[in-house]
């Protein structure tokens, strides 16, 4: 018998009231930010979209937002190193790898973001957690 009680997996887009706070919050700072004229201020807004979008459209695995954010980084900071503050070529830079994080998880038995049932065939399986590594 398992002492934890198993939650129930489901599919789809999620979200949540916390959600919607931190866009909410999200968009406030991003505002404010570039009211004050700071030049990195489009972070805040790419870092929460991204979020938003792994988070609670495509429910990205967490290694995988976590490598997104790591050639983020490394993006702005090649960017801003070589004094290019536009966010345009960072997020330019950046869109190859958010559509291979979201392709790379589409593809997965394990998908069960917004239009899994169309796309996934093994989805039964990943819901009643047949599936394993």
């Amino acid at each position: 018998m398992n002492p934890t009680p198993s939650t129930s997996r489901t599919s789809g887009f999620r979200l949540s009231w916390l959600d919607a706070v931190i866009l909410i919050a999200g968009t406030v700072l991003s505002w404010w930010l570039q009211s004050q004229s700071f030049p990195l201020w489009w972070i805040v807004p790419a870092a929460i979209g991204h979020f938003f979008l792994f988070c609670n459209v495509f429910l990205v695995w967490r290694r995988l937002e976590l490598l997104w954010a790591i050639a983020f980084v490394l993006n702005v900071a090649a960017h801003v190193f070589f004094d290019e503050w536009d966010p345009w070529p960072s997020l330019l830079w950046q869109s190859p790898v958010t559509l291979a994080v979201i392709a790379w998880q589409m593809r997965s038995p394990w998908y069960h973001g917004i239009f899994a049932r169309q796309i996934n065939a093994r989805l039964a399986d990943y819901i009643s957690d047949k599936l394993h590594p």
